[in-house]
């Protein structure tokens, strides 16, 4: 069942001719998806999923879930709809879950399984095999679970699940979204209150969805940091759901806007959760012209437009503590700090070594070939730019990574020369509109010829 990347789809693309202009939508946030058919498969009764992201990954967290007894199916109207057994009626699933791509998905559902007295296998594809899960793994095993798995922590990897689960308070080594998440999503089916205490705030959304669903979840700034206690075995039920666009998703057209001489988007529904506007924070310190209209409140999350002008953008220094707020985003800002005056440093960037890729080698490699001057550390990157387009000109490999792949597109939007990257099919687990939408706006990327 794993996508095959035999046929690659070499992608290229060269300067716009014109400004990019016109007001778009990008596909519905990709961790409220993932999260809305986890729980929407548990809880009593329906739940409406309007505006699902229909990338790979969340395909492959549908799916899973259907396997493991859920149901979760498309409408005719393109609306979502899952229904669950409620808190413990999950099934051992009679295959392997295979996730393809998704990081995010197979750690979630890791946390899902693990207080089930069940065993469930996990797979993807090559990238997804290399990436180590021994930060999720650790805290589960406390909980009573077992996880046989290769050297560190990577799947393939069983998770066997414990009829007596115990709740545990945790305190994450690394501020991350989907450790916490997975610790708070075995806590569903364990008696008993499971807290998570994390150093820097991460994304909410499992924290605003589960009190969405019906849990009893409270929040408290402790000294330690911010504590998440869940209170097990909650009756959930089903909602309706509207996802907004993905900021992640959004940063791209952002960028290209930033980039672009003569440029002016705006892009609409966008998540504007405190958690995660870390890019537009960042952009703003380097003097981007991005306001925010129509700002709103859906399903518990900040919601807005965003519009986007292209101006000249200063070097700044990007601190450690911002990192969990935008680390899906570094990507994209080395290649916006290209086009900058002067240096800006993003610091803290340890997590980008164990994404989809090496996420921080892979950009300071591709950057390189492009005329840029970059440097890094073991958690850190220097981009220096002179407020002028970079000479562009290379072909990046994208190593099955998906943000990379968006980000170079972009970069050579403006730049002296085409770029091009060795195969866009990896952009479908998270963004598969993107090149249409893309050429919307005036873009121009197309398939390469080899």
């Amino acid at each position: 069942m794993s996508k095959t990347h035999s046929l690659p789809r070499p992608l290229q693309s060269g300067t716009a001719s014109k400004g990019l202009k016109g007001r778009i939508r990008v596909p519905g946030d990709k961790s409220i998806s993932h999260r809305s058919l986890m729980l929407g498969a548990l809880a009593l009764g329906e739940t409406e999923i309007h505006g699902l992201l229909e990338g790979e990954d969340v395909l492959r967290t549908a799916a899973a879930m259907r396997l493991l007894g859920g149901e979760a199916e498309r409408g005719p109207d393109g609306v979502w709809r899952a229904r669950g057994r409620g808190i413990g009626g999950l099934r051992e699933a009679a295959e392997v879950l295979d996730l393809g791509n998704a990081g995010t998905g197979t750690r979630l559902l890791m946390g899902l399984v693990a207080a089930y007295p069940m065993v469930t296998f996990f797979t993807g594809d090559a990238s997804l095999r290399s990436r180590p899960m021994a930060r999720v793994s650790d805290p589960l095993k406390l909980m009573g679970t077992q996880i046989v798995a290769r050297s560190g922590g990577r799947p393939p990897l069983a998770v066997i699940g414990t009829k007596d689960p115990l709740p545990i308070t945790y305190k994450l080594p690394v501020a991350s979204a989907q450790v916490k998440s997975a610790i708070l999503l075995a806590g569903l089916n364990t008696p008993g209150v499971t807290t998570v205490i994390e150093p820097e705030p991460t994304r909410d959304h499992t924290e605003l969805m589960l009190k969405g669903f019906g849990a009893q979840l409270s929040v408290e700034q402790t000294k330690e940091g911010r504590a998440v206690s869940l209170t097990g075995q909650p009756e959930i039920t089903g909602r309706k759901i509207v996802v907004p666009g993905d900021p992640s998703s959004a940063a791209f057209p952002i960028a290209a806007a930033l980039v672009v001489p003569g440029s002016e988007l705006t892009i609409e529904n966008v998540c504007l959760n405190p958690h995660r506007i870390g890019l537009i924070e960042t952009l703003l310190e380097m003097g981007a012209d991005i306001t925010v209209e129509n700002e709103r409140v859906e399903g518990g999350d900040r919601v807005g437009d965003l519009r986007v002008k292209h101006g000249s953008l200063k070097g700044v220094t990007v601190p450690p503590e911002r990192a969990p707020s935008m680390i899906d985003e570094y990507p994209i800002l080395s290649v916006i700090a290209a086009y900058a005056e002067g240096e800006t440093r993003m610091l803290g960037l340890g997590e980008l070594r164990v994404k989809e890729s090496d996420r921080l080698g892979a950009m300071a490699r591709g950057l390189k070939a492009c005329g840029v001057d970059v440097s890094e550390g073991p958690d850190w990157l220097s981009v220096k730019g002179n407020g002028k387009p970079p000479a562009g000109g290379a072909e990046i490999a994208v190593n099955l990574d998906h943000r990379p792949a968006m980000s170079f597109l972009v970069l050579g939007l403006a730049a002296k020369r085409p770029v091009s990257i060795d195969d866009g099919s990896p952009i479908d687990t998270s963004f598969p509109t993107f090149v249409d939408l893309m050429n919307g706006i005036g873009t121009g990327i197309r398939l390469r010829n080899r």
